[in-house]
């Protein structure tokens, strides 16, 4: 058997790519490996969003072509492979800064990764590549066939499972790069969705998160007849098939929160109370430059009705600092709105320049020292939401799935139906179930419980 390392950055699409990448090698006779120094072939899946995510791939490269260079002196070898949004924005400069990379693949293209390594092996073995040179596989095509019509299904057993319904994003946010790495949205058709959710449930999987970059665009064709089906639509579909019992959805966006799926959140018990709704800023005008197309006004129009249909839902958001023009005005309305919803969790970042998004063309960027002071004032009231949140849970009773033990001994580690991250003390056979929790206390980054025992 030949071992495979996979290292993945980013969201939880990625996440998803990755396991289906792992699925896809299975048939060639890689098994994953957590050690990257005993991979045969080793892959970095990256993305494109996060801050210095090409500093962070390079460094990891370089760190694979030493392993490489080692295995070579024990006669081995290794297949170095870079995938995802930064393979797919950036795959010539790539082979430019790192010719010892032996594949690059976009992530529409992974589904044909066994002919890729098949190709780079050929070359090896054949010795067409020079010594310290990959042997420059590049698939960075937006393929006319959809990769998931070709993947093959996936035999891991997970009690939590991701499931990808929706890719790619149509609506060209001036900051982003999705549009240009992962294409213009497609959903899946609804048949394919409702197959995938029947098998995770076989193998084991209690709670499915749907996925997509626009998970909420989701427009798929249903089995009969001709009218697409909204998310909302979906959710009830999947909240009927035997074996599942939680379901979520990530990310959203504002401008595809229509009325169906809110009143999914009222209708379906299996549908948790907890959405992660990005809006970005708090300002009409900086939403504006960002092409958000919602406004403060709406966004939080959608929470109302939100909180109506669901009132005890828990909210998470993203936030973009020192985007280029921001002014202290409008800082303090992205603060102002933070204060109004209270979150109970969020993620914040620094604007950074994506190369090829219009915002990098702008003027008025803003120096360092102000982004880095105004992510350091908005960071510190939603920690402040985040530990009152989880403090405010103390003494309720929550159904929780365990997902994986603990970092000590006895310890057991999962998720809340509102995504807090709880432990508990408990024995393994909990694992993979769902178990009443006692909420004993709640800290800045997650909660501690105990198992309720039944009279």
């Amino acid at each position: 058997m030949q071992k495979l390392f996979i290292k993945t950055y980013g969201c939880q699409m990625n996440v998803y790519d990755s396991e289906r990448i792992a699925d896809t090698l299975s048939p060639m006779g890689f098994t994953l490996t957590e050690n990257p120094d005993d991979a045969d072939l080793a892959i970095l899946n990256t993305c494109h969003i996060r801050e210095k995510a090409e500093q962070k791939m390079y460094s990891d490269l370089g760190r694979l072509r030493d392993r490489r260079d080692e295995r070579r002196q024990e006669n081995e070898d290794m297949i170095i492979a870079v995938g995802g949004c930064v393979a797919q924005a950036e795959g010539a400069e790539i082979m430019r800064q790192a010719p010892y990379v032996d594949i690059v693949f976009g992530p529409q293209a992974y589904h044909r990764l066994p002919e890729m390594v098949a190709r780079a092996k050929r070359a090896k073995d054949a010795k067409e590549g020079k010594i310290g040179r990959g042997v420059g596989v590049v698939d960075t095509d937006f393929p006319i066939e959809s990769k998931f019509d070709t993947l093959p299904q996936t035999e891991v057993s997970r009690a939590a499972a991701f499931l990808t319904i929706q890719e790619g994003c149509d609506k060209f946010c001036t900051y982003c790069v999705v549009p240009y790495t992962r294409g213009a949205e497609f959903s899946r058709p609804v048949a394919d969705v409702i197959e995938e959710a029947k098998h995770l449930a076989r193998l084991g999987a209690k709670e499915i998160t749907l996925l997509g970059q626009n998970v909420n665009a989701y427009h798929g064709l249903p089995p009969v007849g001709h009218s697409e089906w909204g998310l909302g639509r979906l959710i009830r579909e999947i909240a009927e098939v035997e074996g599942i019992e939680r379901i979520r959805y990530t990310t959203s966006h504002p401008s595809d929160m229509d009325q169906d799926l809110i009143d999914a959140h009222r209708d379906v018990p299996q549908l948790m109370p907890y959405l992660h709704l990005p809006v970005q800023a708090g300002s009409n005008r900086v939403l504006e430059a960002m092409n958000r197309k919602h406004t403060r006004e709406s966004y939080l129009e959608i929470l109302e009705k939100l909180r109506q249909a669901r009132p005890d839902i828990a909210l998470s958001s993203d936030f973009i600092v020192g985007f280029p023009g921001e002014s202290e005005k409008d800082f303090e309305q992205t603060l102002d709105l933070v204060r109004q919803v209270r979150y109970a969790q969020a993620y914040s970042f620094k604007y950074s320049i994506r190369p090829g998004t219009p915002a990098g063309l702008m003027e008025l960027q803003l120096p360092e020292d102000v982004k880095s002071d105004r992510l350091q004032q908005l960071q510190a009231v939603l920690n402040e939401h985040q530990l009152a949140f989880n403090q405010a849970s103390v003494g309720k009773v929550m159904k929780v799935l365990m997902e994986r033990k603990g970092r000590y001994d006895g310890q057991l580690t999962g998720r809340t139906p509102y995504m807090q991250s709880i432990t508990i003390e408990g024995n393994e056979r909990l694992l993979g179930q769902i178990v009443d929790v006692v909420i004993d206390s709640g800290h800045a980054n997650g909660v501690r419980g105990s198992v309720r025992l039944v009279s």
